[in-house]
């Protein structure tokens, strides 16, 4: 019912930058909120940063000043401009999206990604 498809990852110097895009699409009347988060090697998913629909936006305390959540909503994408890259943010990173759908089921519904891996270098 719901597609969400993550890109941009990649391997990075540290200090270095990328930008992760995430699209959702199929049977959407509205989106509440997107976010994104990662899981490195051994420890559990947690969350990057998130943004609902009246536009604010929430971080994690050791991505504050450095990641940048965006989104367009026309397009249903949301972006992740993550600068001042370092070894820790390695990972894979996960959109989510919560959303309620047109095909007349009550309620919210959340939707993951299939994950972009990045990679920051020491």
């Amino acid at each position: 019912q719901v597609q969400v498809v993550e890109s941009g990852g990649g391997l990075v110097q540290a200090g270095g930058s990328l930008r992760l895009s995430c699209a959702a699409s199929g049977s959407i009347r509205k989106i509440n909120a997107m976010g994104w988060y990662r899981q490195a090697p051994g420890k559990k998913r947690e969350l990057v940063a998130s943004i609902i629909s009246a536009g604010s936006t929430n971080y994690a305390d050791s991505v504050k000043g450095r990641f940048t959540i965006s989104r367009t909503n026309v397009k249903n994408t949301v972006y992740l401009q993550m600068n001042s890259l370092k070894p820790e943010d390695t990972g894979v990173y996960y959109c989510n999206c919560n959303v309620e759908l047109d095909n007349g089921l009550p309620g919210n519904y959340a939707y993951w990604g299939q994950g972009t891996k990045v990679t920051v270098s020491s």
